[in-house]
């Protein structure tokens, strides 16, 4: 790239505008290029973040649903054929898997009640374990973001503040109406950067402490779904 260039880009002239447009446009193509990406990186932030609360919010309101369902009194097997033959998530996916544990080891009359115990501990903690990682699922993709946009927004600052400052050289005015729009033009990518990184980072915390409440509650289901199959198993083995 020439003076001449170098010049026209990073130089708009004293009676150019400063709008956010205008600075986009008259920003060097590697500034550009950094704010189309942290710009994308918000929106697929935004994108995460509705998908997330909305999952969130189904998911409390299905376990609040189950949670009614199941300390209603109903029978435990009655639940299960209602449940079993669905597409279930939450504390009626961690009931389904143990029930149908139970029904396994009692098939063909001859039940296996041994270790039952242990084994429907475990199915119910790689259950707890899968839903947590669909709650989880993409909240790295929001650490990212908001840890790498401010030093992505910043290199593109840098790059753009060299380009002004060779523009500057090479017409040799060094008046703040000629430099101050291509300061501006590098300081726009760190500003992106920040818009990009401050929602993601408030999304994350958020998110990550919604998923983990959530976790919480199935591993309490758990423990008071054991319990129940515990007494049952040595009611069975005591007859």
């Amino acid at each position: 790239m020439n003076p001449a260039e170098v010049t026209q880009i990073a130089l708009p002239g004293p009676g150019a505008s400063l709008s956010l447009l205008h600075l986009f446009w008259n920003a060097h193509i590697v500034v550009k290029i950094v704010i189309i990406g942290l710009g994308s990186a918000s929106v697929w932030c935004w994108a995460i973040l509705v998908d997330k609360l909305i999952l969130y919010t189904r998911t409390r309101r299905q376990m609040d649903a189950f949670e009614q369902v199941f300390w209603s009194g109903q029978s435990l097997e009655e639940l299960y054929r209602t449940l079993s033959s669905r597409n279930n998530h939450g504390m009626a996916a961690l009931f389904v898997a143990a029930m149908r544990e139970w029904k396994r080891s009692h098939e063909n009359g001859r039940p296996a009640i041994a270790s039952l115990q242990q084994r429907i501990d475990k199915v119910m903690d790689v259950t707890i374990a899968r839903e947590v990682e669909r709650l989880q699922s993409r909240l790295l993709v929001l650490a990212t973001i908001g840890s790498s946009s401010p030093f992505i927004g910043l290199f593109g600052t840098v790059w753009g503040i060299m380009t002004a400052f060779q523009g500057i050289a090479a017409s040799k005015n060094t008046s703040l109406a000629v430099v101050a729009p291509g300061i501006a033009e590098a300081l726009f990518a760190t500003a992106v950067g920040l818009v990009a990184a401050i929602p993601a980072v408030i999304a994350y915390n958020k998110l990550t402490s919604d998923a983990g409440a959530l976790g919480a509650r199935l591993e309490t289901f758990a423990d008071e779904f054991s319990a129940i199959l515990s007494r049952q198993i040595d009611e069975r083995q005591a007859a």
